[in-house]
C-alpha cells in the first residue's frame, strides 16, 4: 500500500507519530512519478533538490506548534500556469519556454506558511485552452486508468498525478471547468470555488472574469482541508471577496437529512451518455437514501453556456495574451529584422494552435462594428444564466447533474474538431459564468473509465457543496478504487 492511499489527516498522524519523516513522504511522490511518469507524462518540471532540503529542514520541526498545521510536510503538485519562485513556469506553452518567475502567487504564499513541499509543475493545455492536454506545447498527459485515453483539461497534468498515485493532491485552475472535467475523466475529487473565494495573484491569466484555483485530491475531505489553506481575501487582487472562510472540514458531516437536490433536465438530456445519465440517477438514489429529496427544473438558458462561453473566454484572452510580445519576457523569434516583425513572428511561432484560434475569435469580438454583436450579446446572456441559477438556488439547496456527457475520450479523437472538443465542457461552463462553486466526485465507470458526480452550490456556500459530496463519497466506495498502472 503506497502513503498516498491514506488521507492527509492519517498521513499527519503518522508523521507527529514519528511512524513516517516529511522526507520520506517527500520520496514516496518521487519514486512514484519515476516509477510513472514515463506512461504518465503528467509533470513538465520537478524541483527534488530544494523539495529535499525542505523536507530535512520540516523534519527539525516536528513537534512545535507549526508542525500542528495539517498539511505540514505534505507533498503538492502544481499546475503549471501559477507562478512559483525560481521554479520554472510555462503555462505549457513555447512562448514562456524559459521563465523562471521572481515571485510567488498569493496561493503559494499561503501553501508556504502550511509547510507544504512542492514537487514539481504540471502539464496542461497551453494557457489553460483545451478540453484533454493535448494542446501542451511539450507533452501529451495519459489517463492513467487508460493510457489511450486524455485525461481532460486543461488541469489534465493536476488530475493525472493525483489518479496515479503521484502526489496525495494538486492544484488546477478552472475557467470553464478544467478542474472538474479532468477530475471526473480521471476519477479524482475536483473543487471549483466560488469567483473570488481564492486569489487569483500569480495566475497567468487565460479569462480573469472566469479564471479560478482550486484543489485536487482522492477524497472530499482532502479536498475542504487543502481549499481552506489556500482561500481569504488578498489585497494583490480586487477581486478576491472579503468574505469569511468557514471551516470545510467541519461541514463534513454526512447529515443531508431534508436537504434540496434540483436536478436541471438539460444536465440530463441531449448530447448525455446514457451511462451518465444513469449514474446521476443512481447517485440520486443514495442521497435520497441518506434523506435528501429531489426535483427536476430547468436552467433554460444554459443552451447557450458554450456559445457565451467562447466569445467572452477568447475576448479576455485576447487582450490577456496580449502582452505576449516578445519585448519583455518569454519567447522572442530570431527571425524578426523590425518591431512589427518581432511582434508577428514571435506570436505566430510561439503560440500554439489553439491559442491563436481563440485569440483571433476575440479580437474579432471585440473589434469596431462587431462588440455590440457579439461581446455585448455575451455579457447580457450571461446575466440571464447567472439569474438562472440563482433563482433556482433560492429554493434548493444544490443543483446536482454528471459532469462531463460522455467518460474520458482517445487521444487524437477529436483533436482536429474544436467544436465536439468545445461541446466536453457543456455542463460545467454555466458554473463558471454564474461564478457559483461546483465539485466532481467519482460516482461510476463506463467501460472501465471513471464518471463524475457534479454539484453546485450557493455562492460562498462550499460548506453545504462538501457536505453532499462527503455524504455520498462515505454512502459508495468509487474514490477507493485506483487505476492499475
Amino acid at each position: 500500500m503506497s502513503l498516498f492511499d491514506h488521507k492527509i489527516s492519517e498521513l499527519h498522524e503518522f508523521l507527529h507519530n514519528k511512524e513516517v519523516k516529511v522526507s520520506e513522504l517527500v520520496g514516496e511522490a518521487y519514486q512514484k512519478i519515476e516509477e510513472t511518469d514515463g506512461k504518465v507524462k503528467a509533470f513538465l518540471t520537478l524541483d527534488e533538490e530544494r523539495a529535499q532540503q525542505t523536507a530535512k529542514a520540516l523534519e527539525d520541526k516536528i513537534g512545535t506548534a507549526e508542525s500542528g498545521q495539517i498539511l505540514f510536510g505534505m507533498p503538492i503538485g502544481i499546475k503549471d500556469n501559477i507562478v512559483t519562485k525560481d521554479l520554472r513556469t510555462t503555462c505549457a506553452s513555447k512562448i514562456l519556454e524559459n521563465f523562471d518567475p521572481i515571485y510567488d502567487a498569493t496561493v503559494m504564499e499561503k501553501l508556504h506558511k502550511h509547510h507544504t513541499i512542492t514537487i514539481g509543475k504540471l502539464n496542461m493545455d497551453e494557457f489553460a485552452m483545451g478540453s484533454s492536454t493535448e494542446n501542451s506545447a511539450f507533452q501529451i498527459t495519459h489517463n492513467p486508468w487508460n493510457l489511450d485515453t486524455v485525461p481532460g483539461g486543461s488541469s489534465g497534468g493536476s488530475a493525472a498525478a493525483v489518479a496515479a498515485g503521484q502526489v496525495p493532491f494538486s492544484l488546477g485552475s478552472d475557467t470553464g471547468g478544467s478542474i472538474r472535467q479532468p477530475a471526473a475523466f480521471c476519477g479524482v475529487v475536483g473543487m471549483k470555488p466560488t469567483y473570488g473565494r481564492v486569489s487569483r495573484f500569480g495566475l497567468v491569466a487565460f479569462a480573469s472574469s472566469l479564471d479560478q484555483i482550486g484543489p485536487i485530491t482522492r477524497t472530499v475531505e482532502d479536498n475542504a482541508y487543502l481549499l481552506q489553506a489556500i482561500s481569504g481575501l488578498d489585497p494583490h487582487d480586487s477581486t478576491s471577496a472579503d468574505v469569511e472562510v468557514a471551516n470545510y472540514v467541519q461541514a463534513l458531516t454526512g447529515d443531508v437529512k431534508g436537504l434540496k437536490i434540483a436536478v436541471p433536465k438539460e444536465y440530463l438530456g441531449e448530447g448525455v451518455k446514457e451511462e451518465a445519465r444513469q449514474s446521476v440517477l443512481d447517485a440520486l438514489k443514495v442521497l435520497e437514501k441518506l434523506g435528501a429529496t429531489w426535483e427536476e427544473v430547468s436552467l433554460p438558458h444554459s443552451k447557450y453556456g458554450i456559445a457565451t462561453y467562447y466569445l467572452l473566454a477568447s475576448s479576455e484572452a485576447s487582450s490577456n495574451l496580449a502582452r505576449f510580445d516578445g519585448v519583455r519576457y518569454g519567447y522572442r523569434s530570431p527571425n524578426a529584422k523590425n518591431l512589427e516583425e518581432l511582434y508577428k513572428l514571435t506570436r505566430s511561432e510561439g503560440f500554439g494552435e489553439e491559442v491563436k484560434r481563440r485569440i483571433m475569435l476575440g479580437t474579432f469580438a471585440l473589434s469596431a462594428g462587431y462588440y455590440d454583436a457579439y461581446y455585448k450579446k455575451a455579457q447580457q446572456v450571461r446575466t440571464l444564466i447567472k439569474k438562472d441559477f440563482d433563482d433556482i438556488l433560492e429554493k434548493y439547496d444544490v443543483i446536482i447533474g454528471p459532469t462531463t456527457p460522455t467518460p474520458a475520450f482517445k487521444i487524437g479523437e477529436n483533436v482536429d474538431d474544436p467544436l465536439t472538443m468545445y461541446a466536453n465542457d457543456l455542463l460545467t461552463i454555466p458554473v463558471n459564468l454564474a461564478g457559483v462553486p461546483g465539485i466532481s466526485v467519482p460516482c461510476g465507470f463506463a467501460n472501465g473509465l471513471p464518471l463524475g458526480l457534479q454539484i453546485i452550490g450557493k455562492h460562498f456556500d462550499e460548506s453545504t457543496v462538501y457536505r453532499v459530496a462527503h455524504a455520498f463519497e462515505q454512502a459508495t466506495d468509487f474514490h477507493k478504487q485506483k487505476p492499475q498502472l
